[in-house]
């Protein structure tokens, strides 16, 4: 019998209250996630803990041991699984002394392992997928219930991760997702079989929930897809992400547009224009290279060659001068020559990328590239990959000198400086997500989370930028909504009074649950 294609839901998706998420005493639950991998999982991750409060969970204190764990995973990388089963035992520890405590598994990884989950992990109490996220609640409900574990795994998509309610990380900053799987073939990627065919949303309710996002303070947004520019292929219009960023670009409030990923087979021009004349689709492209020789990106069934992927970075950068472009590059995929890979050290060097993440090739199994003769030793893949990591730390290094003395306006984060203590300086991104350290000069005011800063970029190190006060100047400081919103995010963990938002407008305190507008 032919299979039925099945739409998912697209209007939010509400969670009931659980019982179980008060325990004997009548007390909150508390619960923690635990994130593996990519920005989809973030996205997701922001979403599994908005339904849980949803339910009447609250997120456990940093320092406190929460009673729900739930894993996030992720699959793409051979050693997910280790990491997994690594974590799992730890917990079976601290599970065992802590009464009533619930251990949670979804995502990637329990999509693709299912029952082996529990095989291995048999104190683990509920397992779920990738399509079925907002299950959650009912699910560990269920196992306490019943005494034994839950395992639900879906096949297809039935409600779009994107109209569960979310708890966000940051205040200022937001995930909207536009689609969910992927409709190529790569033959080293396990994604497809684990989040299924592309599945596009519609534009009004991305829009709408782009506009939800800014009036609960947001100022950036990040649209998120596995192939962002094909986006529109299941409703039939090629041209649609480009109108999307177009759209976006007039949502009133809205300073900053980013995506992730596109994929360079079905990047075109029109895309490209949206960029350049939209002002606030950043200077920023993130565009996958994976191996710059043409024979090898055949196998790997990546439907361009390094002289088209070559020929996107020049259309860029003739319309966006300033664009900074990162990558992804795998390294001994199988049957890759010492001259497959002088390729790709060619590539490299001409595309000239601000970064790259870089990653040796490891075998997934249900993946074509697994069973491909002439898996390369991993010494070669070794000795390889330090050659590509020296080459682009060189290049990195160059392009950031390139930097100084240049002005940037810096969107401030919390919690990417690692030694901001320490060195007196703050952090956040430029305009071309580059990562930079800024300092704060001695009487200068501070900027919040969310606030953005116009400084004099000093000094350009391979991963980071610095830029030092001049003459002990204070900071130029633009007060933002994201920075209100950050304001309100603080009052409200601490029980006391919001602070009024920029505009002198009182504000109630707000979650980071977009509340529905009607009307939009």
């Amino acid at each position: 019998m032919a299979g039925t294609m099945t739409i998912p839901l697209s209007e939010p998706t509400l969670i009931a209250p659980s019982a179980a998420a008060l325990d004997e005493a009548g007390q909150q639950r508390t619960y923690e996630v635990r994130t593996f991998g990519c920005q989809m999982n973030v996205h997701d991750s922001e979403r599994l803990s908005g339904s849980l409060e949803s339910a009447g969970y609250v997120r456990a204190a940093a320092d406190d041991e929460a009673d729900i764990v739930i894993i996030n995973t992720c699959a793409v990388r051979d050693n997910a699984a280790g990491k997994l089963y690594g974590t799992l035992g730890h917990l079976k520890s601290r599970k065992d002394k802590h009464a009533g405590m619930q251990i949670a598994v979804g995502g990637c990884l329990a999509q693709m392992d299912k029952q082996a989950v529990l095989d291995k992990a048999p104190w683990v109490d509920v397992v779920f997928g990738t399509h079925n996220m907002g299950s959650l609640p009912g699910l560990l409900e269920r196992a306490r219930h019943n005494g034994e574990a839950e395992l639900e795994i879906l096949e297809a998509l039935e409600v779009f991760p994107s109209t569960l309610p979310t708890r966000r990380d940051s205040a200022h900053s937001g995930w909207v997702s536009i689609s969910v799987g992927c409709n190529n073939t790569c033959t080293f990627c396990i994604v497809p079989s684990l989040r299924g065919k592309e599945k596009d949303r519609r534009p009004g309710d991305i829009l709408n929930e782009i506009r939800l996002l800014v009036d609960d303070g947001a100022i950036e947004v990040t649209l998120l897809g596995q192939n962002v520019n094909s986006y529109g292929v299941e409703f039939g219009d090629r041209q649609a992400f480009g109108k999307l960023l177009r759209a976006a670009g007039e949502v009133e409030g809205l300073e900053r547009i980013r995506f992730t990923s596109p994929h360079p087979a079905a990047f075109t021009d029109d895309v490209i224009d949206a960029m350049a004349e939209t002002p606030n689709v950043m200077p920023q492209l993130h565009m996958p290279l994976q191996s710059g020789s043409d024979r090898i990106l055949r196998a790997m069934r990546r439907s361009y060659r390094s002289e088209k992927f070559l020929g996107i970075l020049d259309r860029v950068r003739a319309k966006i001068p300033n664009a900074a472009i990162s990558t992804d590059i795998i390294v001994g995929f199988p049957g890759e020559t010492e001259e497959d890979f002088e390729d790709t050290m060619r590539v490299v060097e001409q595309a000239r990328f601000a970064s790259a993440f870089t990653f040796q090739y490891s075998i997934r199994e249900g993946t074509p590239a697994a069973t491909m003769e002439e898996q390369v030793p991993k010494e070669i893949v070794q000795a390889r990959y330090e050659r590509l990591i020296a080459l682009q730390e060189r290049i990195s290094l160059e392009e950031n000198q390139k930097q100084v003395g240049r002005e940037v306006e810096v969107l401030v984060s919390v919690g990417e400086g690692k030694k901001d203590a320490e060195t007196h300086r703050l952090t956040g991104r430029a305009q071309d997500n580059r990562l930079v350290h800024f300092e704060l000069p001695e009487g200068s005011d501070r900027p919040r989370p969310g606030d953005v800063v116009t400084v004099t970029i000093t000094h350009g190190a391979p991963f980071h930028l610095l830029a030092d006060a001049i003459d002990g100047a204070p900071l130029r400081i633009r007060r933002t909504r994201g920075g209100d919103a950050w304001d309100r995010a603080q009052s409200e963990s601490c029980a006391v009074p919001a602070a009024p938002a920029s505009d002198g407008t009182p504000r109630a305190v707000s979650l980071g649950l977009p509340t529905l507008r009607v009307g939009v």
